[in-house]
């Protein structure tokens, strides 16, 4: 029975398969153009995200507590949705002692394909609640046709 406190082993040590698995999703994407979502390496935080496909168009939802529009910058580059930011922290006020932080703050990045071609100049967001939402309109092309069969 050993006297010393056992060592703290990080995530890497305690579960080699994790880090492997990381590293062979991390190897694919990189190789087969990362999928729906993709997220730069090193990234502390990112906010969860839910993109879903109508009729007419595509919509993203990103949870984003804290974090005033201001702070959010939003672009399109073709088929590409970025969306950056930063939850910045509060000041730590000196009287008070932590005993726990599990908020994370930080930039943010997070690049979304979109499954078809949207209309640049028809793209909007809002910000309530803490969920942004950006609604990209589908170009004419891209919309489903109906088209009725006629019966002889």
């Amino acid at each position: 029975m050993a006297l010393l406190p056992k060592r703290k082993k990080d995530r890497e040590e305690r579960y080699p398969v994790l880090s492997l698995r990381d590293e062979m999703n991390r190897l694919f994407d990189d190789f087969f153009g990362g999928g729906l979502l993709r997220a730069p390496l090193g990234s502390e935080w990112l906010p969860a995200l839910d993109v879903s496909e109508t009729d007419t168009g595509i919509v993203v939802r990103a949870e984003v507590p804290g974090i005033a529009p201001e702070d959010i910058d939003i672009s399109l580059t073709g088929d590409t949705l970025i969306i950056k930011g930063e939850k910045k922290q509060e000041e730590k006020k000196e009287e008070e002692n932590y005993y726990r932080m599990e908020r994370c703050y930080g930039s943010f990045q997070r690049v979304v394909t979109l499954p078809g071609s949207v209309d640049a100049s028809k793209v909007t967001a809002t910000h309530k609640n803490g969920v942004l939402t950006v609604t990209l309109e589908k170009k004419e092309e891209s919309k489903a046709k109906v088209i009725d069969i006629k019966v002889q």
